[in-house]
């Protein structure tokens, strides 16, 4: 066997990110890891022992250690992203050998294959922090929450944030018409209703529809379309691997497939307009989002039209849900105004629904935390 070998997966000489370090010796079981990393898309490198090249060891985004290479690597430098491998389930000395060698994970296959596949597949994609995700529901109809959510996407695709929107809301009347992009091409919900497992990150970007620097996941013109959970699942689990930003339009009713997005959401926004019957409507919105949503906040909408003004205060609306108030976003005249292919909501700069946007991203440093 030589002392390195390479995968020979197709097209992974054109992959940007470096692979795994497999360290054994077992030729049954390289072979069940090289099979892996096929599966995952990924390049490997194969050693016997600590890689002779200077920071080999070290620079690898993962190692995955056999189990009878372990005594090999005692007194190795300790390092993060060490698994120890093997195909004994009746071995009972491998924790000890994982101790010695500082592995942060011990897996038995075949049983842990699919655990490791996803772990490979993070290496191959070069899978970091995932994105921070914004999740944006009306509190009644006509609320606005569409036009936040666009907003949203737009305001951080503009900043240089890598953007996803994705429209989770079948009745909405879809996002790309409300961003002039109908007829852009890629794919929308029907192509990717049947996904199942893992979805890859920079295939599913890639096959989006790009318009005003964010790529948008919307839906088609035929018939309701019903999106399971394990579709919604596997989707947005991949948007999210991708870092920067991800924005749903959510609708007010839930179902599996809503339920599901709900999970993936690290901060949930309801827009609720400053009316007594809106803030009533929104209770039972805000009620059943809140059993999912690990951090839920209110928006409140400024009322529409010269000279009108709210039946209550924003601290009022966030008072009758028992939600933290955000702020109160803006109505845009220019949205009004705009002729049917001039800005999306959110594409001018110094609009006040714009601005609305900017500092609400500004507070989300990097830790996703809101301030």
């Amino acid at each position: 066997m030589a002392g390195t070998t390479t995968d020979p997966t197709p097209g992974a000489t054109d992959r940007r990110h470096p692979g795994p370090l497999l360290v054994t010796e077992d030729p049954e079981l390289l072979d069940d890891l090289l099979r892996l990393c096929a599966a995952a898309g990924a390049r490997p490198e194969v050693h016997h022992g600590v890689p002779a090249r200077r920071g080999g060891w070290e620079s690898a985004p993962l190692v995955i250690v056999g189990t009878d290479a372990a005594p090999r690597l005692r007194g190795a430098p300790r390092r993060r992203g060490v698994v120890l491998a093997g195909r004994d389930p009746d071995d009972h000395a491998v924790w000890r050998r994982a101790v010695e060698i500082g592995a942060e994970h011990v897996l038995v296959l075949p049983d842990g294959e699919q655990w490791l596949v996803d772990r490979i597949a993070d290496v191959a994609e070069g899978a970091g922090r995932p994105a921070f995700t914004i999740g944006v529901l009306g509190g009644c109809g006509g609320a606005g929450a569409s036009t936040l959510a666009c907003a949203l996407a737009v305001t951080a695709a503009r900043s240089g944030r890598r953007t996803l929107l994705v429209d989770a809301d079948p009745l909405g009347g879809g996002l790309d018409v409300l961003l002039g992009g109908e007829s852009v091409r890629g794919l929308r919900w029907p192509d990717l209703a049947g996904a199942r497992g893992r979805v890859a990150s920079g295939a599913l970007e890639e096959s989006l529809p790009r318009m005003h620097s964010l790529r948008l996941l919307s839906w088609h013109r035929g018939e309701r379309l019903t999106v399971a959970p394990e579709a919604m699942r596997a989707v947005l689990s991949a948007a999210r691997r991708g870092g920067g930003a991800v924005v749903l339009d959510l609708p007010r009713s839930m179902d599996e497939g809503t339920a599901e997005a709900l999970t993936q959401i690290d901060l949930g926004l309801v827009v609720v307009p400053a009316r007594l019957r809106a803030a009533a409507a929104a209770r039972q919105v805000a009620s059943a989002a809140g059993l999912l949503l690990r951090d839920l906040r209110v928006v409140v909408a400024a009322p529409h039209g010269r000279g009108a003004r709210p039946e209550l205060p924003a601290a009022d609306v966030a008072r009758l849900l028992s939600l933290p108030p955000v702020g109160e976003v803006p109505t845009d005249p220019g949205l009004a105004a705009a002729p049917e292919n001039g800005p999306p909501p959110g594409g001018e700069p110094k609009s006040p629904l714009a601005r609305f946007c900017g500092t609400l991203w500004d507070r989300l440093p990097a830790d996703g935390d809101p301030r």
